[in-house]
């Protein structure tokens, strides 16, 4: 357990040198104040909490067990740690969890590999029985990457997590640099926190992956809901809202990295337009531009490049 100093302790995580956007810092400040306020208190309560400095080190130990256990994708260490009478506030999908609902939320949301996509952006710190925890998650877009910069305030109450506030915000640059906007749909009916949406886009890439369902060229998307498990909405917000790209889209580049893989695997000799009707294009329009966007070339000139560099 690392020394308690300043009322901070440090997580052995790598820290992302980026600050955090001024919402979540925002949001992070507000979550500690109430936090403190809630274990001094209490919502329905008569017996204020010890809230001395003494408190500092036995909150730092129990948030320390829980951030390990998420590392580690421990489920019933996670929910070993949880007061009887929690309540997990989601502000991202505005809901609030009790005990009973929060096995399944932390199944959907724990990574599937041990330090998947989450990165502490600064240190837990810690003030008497309330901590304060950033991170980053992360998830592969059209257009690089697409993190969520996330806090939780979390009060101890006997050695048990009693109150967790939680706090997310999207940040995604465009091709310009400037973050992602526009109107977005009740994430509380989608069901969707930001560890789960990371983890269904790599359910979703793993997938295309193993099972190419984009060869098929009348692929739609409720096909990919009923095989991948997710509904129809879920997948779209995933797409349009988090990734920046429609369902079309995503499908059309699985379809070519499938067709330059075969090319670049001394396979140019056949005819590039039945490559893209095999790779699942269904029309060659749709081939020729998706082609374009991802070069730069047309396929006379990357078939061109792939003949002179064979050469040399």
């Amino acid at each position: 357990m690392p020394a308690v100093s300043k009322n901070y302790i440090h997580t052995n995580q790598k820290l992302s040198r980026q600050p955090l956007g001024k919402t979540v810092q925002n949001a992070g400040s507000v979550a500690l104040r109430l936090g403190f306020l809630q274990c001094t208190i209490g919502p329905m309560t008569t017996t204020p909490l010890s809230d001395g400095p003494e408190q500092t080190p036995l909150t730092a130990a129990t948030v320390m067990r829980y951030h390990l256990c998420w590392k580690h994708r421990d489920l019933d260490g996670v929910m070993a740690l949880y007061h009887p009478d929690i309540q997990y506030h989601d502000f991202f999908q505005n809901r609030v969890l009790g005990f009973t609902q929060l096995r399944d939320y932390v199944r959907a949301s724990l990574p599937h590999e041990a330090g998947e996509d989450i990165v502490h952006s600064d240190r837990i710190r810690v003030d008497g029985c309330t901590a304060f925890i950033q991170y980053q998650v992360t998830v592969q877009g059209g257009d690089g990457l697409v993190a969520f910069q996330s806090s939780e305030a979390i009060t101890v109450r006997d050695g048990l997590i009693w109150r967790i506030n939680e706090y997310a915000t999207l940040v995604r640059g465009d091709a310009k640099g400037s973050p992602a906007g526009g109107p977005r749909p009740a994430t509380s009916r989608l069901g969707l926190s930001p560890r789960q949406l990371s983890t269904m886009a790599q359910d979703l890439e793993h997938y295309f992956q193993a099972q190419r369902p984009y060869l098929d060229p009348e692929l739609d998307l409720q096909q990919v809901a009923d095989e991948s498990g997710y509904s129809r909405n879920q997948i779209s917000y995933l797409l349009n809202q988090v990734l920046g790209q429609s369902f079309y889209r995503y499908v059309n580049q699985a379809r070519l990295q499938h067709l330059l893989s075969r090319l670049d695997n001394s396979c140019a000799a056949a005819p590039v337009d039945d490559l893209a009707f095999n790779a699942g294009f269904n029309s060659l329009s749709a081939f020729y531009k998706c082609f374009r966007e991802h070069t730069g070339l047309s396929p006379k000139a990357y078939l061109k490049q792939i003949s002179l560099r064979a050469r040399t």
